[in-house]
């Protein structure tokens, strides 16, 4: 009885450090991430690797809410979104083959072309049409980003 108790609390003790510290799990909680990843779909993200790239997904929390989202532009990268709905990257247009909506900026909140500083990250939702992403609240600070999305669950299959 005591060598399962103790067997039961050094996985326990192994959890906790694989998916408190390495690994992080979060429910999608909106669409902006639509139809790659639905609401309700269970995503799990890698904590510990800092190097981000272009069209990774990350989450990542702003004003204590979470984001998730696909980053666009990286540091020093100067970003343009026209009214047509064509982003441009340090001048060159930007094919998103998986993209499905058209990206257009919020007047209300954008001004462009603009260029990342340091550590900062132009991130958009797939569902470009009503995202909260970059295009809303701005760039994103490398230490907003909680980590790299690996795999999602689709909920229909838990």
């Amino acid at each position: 009885m005591h060598s399962l108790i103790v067997k039961i609390a050094v996985l326990a003790v192994a959890v906790l450090v694989l998916f408190g510290g390495i690994f992080g799990v979060s429910p999608m909680k909106g669409s902006d991430m639509e139809p790659k990843i639905s609401a309700g779909d269970l995503l799990i993200y890698y904590r510990l690797d800092k190097d981000y790239a272009r069209n990774e997904i990350v989450v990542m929390e702003r004003d204590g809410k979470q984001y998730v989202g696909r980053i666009i532009a990286l540091p020093g990268e100067n970003i343009n979104i026209n009214t047509s709905g064509t982003i441009s990257i340090d001048g060159n247009n930007v094919y998103e083959a998986d993209i499905y909506y058209e990206t257009k900026p919020y007047p209300e909140t954008g001004r462009y072309p603009s260029t990342m500083d340091e550590d900062k990250y132009f991130i958009l939702g797939d569902k470009r049409e009503s995202a909260k992403d970059s295009r809303y609240f701005g760039p994103v600070d490398k230490s907003e980003i909680k980590g790299k999305v690996i795999t999602s669950i689709n909920r229909i299959s838990l």
